[in-house]
């Protein structure tokens, strides 16, 4: 019995919800009948006689104050709600209306265990959304102590931010620390360094590790934050280089011997990896780029399965300096995968090497005149491919938008990777005669291939919803993040605009006409009024006068 009290009242209630959203337009005709009937003692005419002769009273400066009023009302809301927008991407006033009134006006709870069935299909996409969301450490990034610290230096602008610089002193703790640190007393002191917010502190735990012993990570820390240019970072990291080497040497041997010494191991390959990558990364900024290349392609065979440096991304951009094509292809032909994650350098640089066969000889008249060659139709596919894959690249590769230096972590197909890409490779964009005018005559095309609003992608995934805000947590606040898609502004915000602008002229129109505007006026509310007495008057003739003289007394 109760659960059938339960569910007559279940089924009581969704009936009374159903027509308060199909009804209402019935129940709200009704209401406006009954007060015509009962305007009599209601005595609603007297109401609106009394009200009428109050407004004839008024004189033209009411008008003007109400509607000035009312136009500074709602510009207020109309800058509220552009800062609320500018700040988190959507109305106040929607997000309010969709988080607490239409739950009281019968809406369907997100969170309800019915809906959770049905939101099962799109799970695997909302995962895959998020994950494609990870941040990843920069392969190209700069030396704090020699690049970074100089640009604030001469600008005063701080070009990393916090949340930039905290994720990459958790990489120093993952890939330069142990459990076994404990035991030796330079290791020790670098343990707390990583932890360091204070680069001065960092500084100085290093030197006394280095008083101790010969610590790999200590120079490696000199090398990225005390050096001030990219030859005393050479040096320590020469330095490092050969502390590292014995380590690497003498853990090796004792790997097998149980965990710890196994967990020993992988620290001081890690060590020696980045020592390595830093050290050709040195001589490719000092213009020594072959040797830089032979000592990528080295490291790369030596150690194989660690691929989360992407080494092929500084080796590409080395071997684009040399211009060998020929070797560009062929590392792109080893990572550019299926079964591999891309990265904006990997379609750009495949985009540019396809590019580069025809855009000396591109002209878009022409094109539009004889149609594309083959050639020419896959350039433009891989322009089309790349594009999707970031979309934010070509404004800086054409110099629509000035670029900032690129930060230590980069969000795949985001602003903070297109930064990353476009800061490195422009110079070999430009190299490529006729390649930007190419990639200008086409980039835009890729927007009409891609589905709106992006519920799936062509090539890739469909563009994740969260890069606009990791973006701006890796940016500085000087830089305006590119965003994609572009949101368009909510209704709100086009309300309130369009209110404050007619308000105002209303304002306006009746301070400086006030005699006209009031002519204007009674002439729009009788217009206005005109179809419900219309409708009145057909229902007095309608009904009989006995019926309605009995209703009028009720």
């Amino acid at each position: 019995m109760a659960e059938a009290g339960t569910g007559f009242l279940e089924q009581l209630k969704s009936c009374i919800v159903w027509s308060w959203t199909y009804l209402w337009t019935l129940w709200f005709f009704i209401m406006l009948f009954l007060v015509y009937i009962l305007r009599v003692p209601l005595k609603i005419n007297d109401n609106l006689t009394t009200v009428s002769m109050f407004l004839n009273t008024l004189t033209p400066k009411f008008y003007v104050a109400l509607t000035g009023t009312s136009s500074l009302i709602s510009g207020l809301i109309l800058i509220f709600e552009w800062w609320y927008f500018r700040k988190y991407g959507t109305s106040f006033i929607e997000q309010v209306s969709v988080s607490h009134l239409r739950p009281l006006l019968g809406g369907v709870d997100n969170n309800s265990p019915n809906n959770s069935n049905t939101s099962n299909g799109d799970s695997d996409s909302n995962r895959q959304s998020v994950s494609e969301c990870k941040v990843w450490r920069n392969p190209l990034n700069l030396f704090r102590g020699a690049e970074y610290n100089r640009y604030t230096w001469v600008t005063g602008r701080e070009p990393l931010t916090y949340y930039d610089m905290n994720l990459s002193a958790q990489d120093h703790q993952t890939f330069f620390t142990c459990d076994t640190d404990h035991l030796r007393p330079a290791d020790a002191i670098m343990q707390k360094a990583w932890r360091e917010r204070n680069p001065q502190a960092r500084i100085s735990a290093a030197h006394e590790a280095l008083e101790l012993n010969e610590c790999a990570t200590a120079y490696i820390l000199l090398a990225e934050e005390e050096a001030t240019t990219i030859v005393e970072a050479e040096k320590l990291f020469k330095q490092a280089l050969k502390a590292g080497e014995g380590c690497y040497r003498r853990s090796q041997q004792l790997q097998h011997h149980g965990a710890q010494y196994e967990a020993q191991h992988r620290r001081d390959t890690n060590v020696l990896v980045y020592i390595k990558r830093r050290l050709a990364m040195c001589a490719r900024k000092l213009g020594k780029t072959r040797e830089a290349v032979k000592m990528m392609r080295d490291l790369m065979k030596e150690f194989p399965l660690l691929s989360m440096f992407n080494i092929h991304e500084n080796l590409l951009e080395a071997l684009l300096e040399l211009q060998a094509y020929a070797d560009v292809q062929a590392v792109l032909a080893k990572y550019d995968d299926i079964s591999l994650p891309k990265s904006a350098t990997i379609c750009y640089t495949a985009a540019l090497l396809k590019a580069r066969a025809v855009s000396d000889k591109f002209s878009p008249e022409a094109a539009s005149r004889r149609g594309l060659s083959t050639a020419e139709m896959n350039a433009v596919e891989a322009i089309h491919r790349a594009v999707e894959f970031n979309p934010h690249v070509p404004k800086y590769l054409l110099e629509m938008k000035s670029l900032i230096l690129p930060p230590e972590h980069i969000l795949k197909r985001g602003d903070s990777e297109a930064i990353a890409y476009a800061f490195f490779h422009l110079q070999h964009w430009k190299r490529v005669e006729g390649a930007l005018n190419l990639l200008h005559c086409t980039w835009e095309g890729t927007f009409r291939m891609i589905p709106y609003p992006l519920e799936k992608g062509h090539l890739f995934y469909p563009y994740p919803i969260c890069t606009e805000t990791a973006d701006r947590e890796l940016l500085p606040s000087f830089h305006e993040v590119s965003v994609y898609p572009k949101k368009e502004l909510p209704f709100f915000i086009l309300f309130t605009a369009g209110l404050c602008s007619f308000t105002a002229m209303l304002a306006l129109l009746t301070h400086q006409f006030p005699e006209l505007m009031g002519v204007f006026a009674k002439a729009f509310l009788s217009t206005l009024f005109a179809p419900l007495n219309f409708v009145m008057e057909k229902v007095e003739s309608i009904l009989p006068s006995s019926l309605w003289h009995q209703l009028t007394r009720i």
